[in-house]
């Protein structure tokens, strides 16, 4: 006879031989295991409030801060520190400003800066009028220069950028004499570098250097 507490209660139970206990302390070890297993799939982050880890490392792999979105198309500068020839948005489009002027609407009133801008890819003129405390959006406008391999019949460019492979989504520009200078320096043999100017998710030809013959 063999008298022993059972594992999951606490109470004696008397068994006539040690034969009659083994399959019961299998059952109790086994259900222990799950418990324990079951306890490593979940993390206790406040009171009461239990979450599978796998939730909570998906989510912080997916979180996304909008406040960045956009954010490096254009800066902030206050309306009467901006200058002739310098840059600003109007009405969504990236204009280099070429006439600016402050004036007063009255004895209490607030002073105002008129902008006469040109839009840098179209060469439209805008206009816009802002108080001159008051903050104006900026494009950031980049340049680059990348040599020119080819020109395509449809009209598109191929350019050899600085780590060795090709840029080939940019058109001929639309300023005629611009378009000469490229047509005519590809065609004798040339060596030609172009400046690429970028802004607000556009890009233009807007420069040739003629380096020499190839």
């Amino acid at each position: 006879m063999l008298v022993a507490a059972s594992p999951t209660t606490g109470s004696l139970i008397v068994f006539p031989d040690l034969a009659a206990i083994f399959p019961l302390l299998v059952v109790d070890f086994r259900s222990l295991l799950e418990v324990k297993h079951s306890s490593r799939d979940h993390v206790e982050i406040g009171s009461g409030d239990i979450i599978p880890e796998g939730n909570m490392s998906d989510e912080e792999h997916h979180f996304e801060s909008k406040a960045d979105a956009g954010a490096s198309k254009t800066f902030p500068q206050q309306a009467g520190t901006i200058r002739k020839n310098g840059y600003i948005v109007i009405k969504g489009r990236a204009c280099k400003v070429v006439e600016v002027s402050t004036s007063k609407t009255g004895k209490h009133g607030h002073a105002k800066c008129h902008f006469v801008a040109i839009d840098i890819f179209n060469a439209k003129k805008l206009e816009d009028i802002v108080p001159s405390s008051h903050n104006c959006d900026v494009p950031h406008v980049n340049r680059t220069d990348y040599q020119l391999i080819d020109i395509s019949e449809d009209g598109f460019i191929s350019l050899l950028t600085d780590n060795g492979s090709t840029k080939d989504d940019l058109r001929l520009p639309t300023d005629e004499t611009l378009l000469a200078q490229i047509k005519d320096g590809f065609a004798e043999g040339k060596d030609l570098v172009v400046t690429v100017m970028s802004a607000m998710g556009e890009e233009q030809i807007c420069a040739l250097k003629d380096v020499g013959p190839k």
